[in-house]
């Protein structure tokens, strides 16, 4: 199953101590990582993604940086990508690596070329030429069709780095309070219908082809497991008021008892703001916690890189996210016996693209595996929860595998049974390590757009009052 989709089911239907970087992978968090070389780190990490942004502006796909040349971008990009690539930037001029007036060209130059290109029903496709703009039919190394799409959560992650930029620069907020004017989330809903939740779950659809009449062609599934990484365009639409806040409580801790998920959920039924909810919860290894949909690392990280879940709601959010990362730590040390962990989607070494993760950790039943494929953004998204552990195993995965790379940062992934490193780097996953890192480098900095304002006001009280089973 793709890492993005949630089936509604027919039944609903910052571096560690000198000796912590000397240590092996097993190291055990609780203490800091004082002397990790997080900026060596972004700088190379900023320096993927600058190679990654195309002579347009816009963050292409990924790279390869196997030979010794310049890097060329992949043909295709997607919201998500121009996304990070508008955050790494301003994180970029937030820690001093770039100046103001070079972020206020880039950034202009990138909100340029967003400005040209195609959309639909106020929001953008999902796939787009990096190079020149136009809207990608053909799948550029396949020749495959592509059908245009509107997606959720790529949009979600779009926004997100647009709401970041004019946050650093604000001359450029007229141009983005344009582009999002139009860019309203109940589009993608589904309002909640007691006489038939299953046709009216109350949660937002994975998106729509936009090419037939009207609202255009949905999807046939909702996203519905909360702790998943569509829960940012769900943040995004209760803040801005597109979505009511009760859309909140509809989306499933777990799926309900007796329905067929990775095990049978623990928990008791609530009722919150005047909603019915399931307030269930997995136990992996004798903890508590809410699982994702996957078992992966990004779905369950990725969010509070920017909406600050864990300070918002310490006793749930904050106490699940350190579980989380806890089982997937025990899943490569202990479980598996890897000898190294951190699971998320990923390049597969040898070629390719998969997804992979902890399957105990997902209610998929048949979720993603781990297969020894250790990814390092699934480290870095740990930094905040187990820094020392995070810090640790990148040591490990570059002493044991050369996994990073001076000039581009850590390579997307490692296969720990054949020692094969990938060769390429991804804009997503180094996304995700640019935004980690500049929260342990300067704490903050790209979450006061979503600690502020509508997020405040409005995504705030909803977090507070959540109380997971665990």
């Amino acid at each position: 199953m793709n890492r993005r989709t949630f089936l509604t089911t027919a039944t609903l239907t910052a571096a560690a101590s000198a000796t912590a970087l000397a240590a092996p992978a097993a190291a055990a968090g609780g203490a800091g990582a004082g002397r990790a070389p997080f900026r060596t780190w972004f700088e190379a990490t900023h320096r993927s993604l600058e190679a990654m942004t195309t002579d347009l502006g816009l963050t292409a796909d990924k790279i390869d940086v196997s030979g010794t040349g310049t890097p060329v971008p992949s043909a295709q990009t997607s919201p998500t990508n121009i996304g990070c690539g508008l955050w790494t930037a301003v994180a970029a001029a937030g820690l001093g690596v770039v100046d103001a007036d070079t972020l206020h060209r880039r950034l202009s130059r990138t909100l340029t070329a967003v400005e040209g290109l195609e959309r639909a029903h106020g929001f953008w496709l999902n796939w787009y030429d990096a190079h020149d703009g136009s809207t990608l039919t053909t799948w550029p190394e396949t020749g495959d069709p592509v059908r245009p799409f509107l997606s959720s959560v790529d949009n979600a992650w779009l926004v997100t780095g647009l709401m970041i930029a004019p946050d650093a620069d604000p001359s450029l907020r007229p141009r983005v309070a344009r582009l999002l004017e139009d860019a309203d989330w109940s589009y993608f809903y589904t309002p909640y219908d007691p006489a038939d939740p299953v046709a009216g779950p109350g949660q937002l659809r994975g998106g729509y082809w936009p090419d037939k009449p009207g609202r255009g062609e949905p999807t046939g599934h909702h996203y519905g497991a909360l702790n998943t990484e569509p829960r940012m365009a769900s943040y995004l639409g209760i803040a801005d008021g597109s979505l009511p806040q009760e859309h909140y409580w509809h989306v499933f801790r777990t799926l309900l008892p007796g329905m067929g998920q990775e095990q049978e959920p623990g928990g008791a039924w609530v009722t919150i703001d005047g909603v019915r909810v399931w307030q269930g919860h997995y136990t992996h290894r004798g903890r508590k916690l809410v699982p994702t949909w996957g078992g992966s690392m990004f779905e369950a990280l990725m969010v509070p890189l920017f909406v600050p879940e864990p300070d918002w709601s310490p006793h749930s959010w904050g106490t699940s996210h350190r579980r989380y990362v806890r089982g997937q730590i025990d899943h490569g040390l202990k479980e598996a016996g890897y000898g190294y962990w951190g699971f998320s989607p990923a390049n597969i070494p040898a070629g390719g693209y998969s997804e992979y993760g902890v399957d105990a950790l997902g209610m998929q039943e048949e979720g993603y595996n781990s297969k020894g494929v250790v990814t390092p953004h699934a480290s870095f998204l740990a930094l905040p929860y187990e820094p020392a552990a995070a810090v640790a195993n990148l040591t490990a995965l570059d002493r044991d595998f050369g996994a990073y790379d001076d000039r581009y940062g850590f390579r997307d992934s490692v296969d720990t049974a054949t020692g094969r490193v990938s060769d390429y780097v991804l804009a997503l996953d180094q996304g995700m390590v640019a935004a980690a890192l500049a929260q342990q480098l300067r704490p903050g900095l790209l979450q006061r757009p979503f600690r502020t304002g509508g997020f405040r006001s409005r995504v705030r009280p909803l977090l507070a009052k959540e109380r997971f089973s665990i």
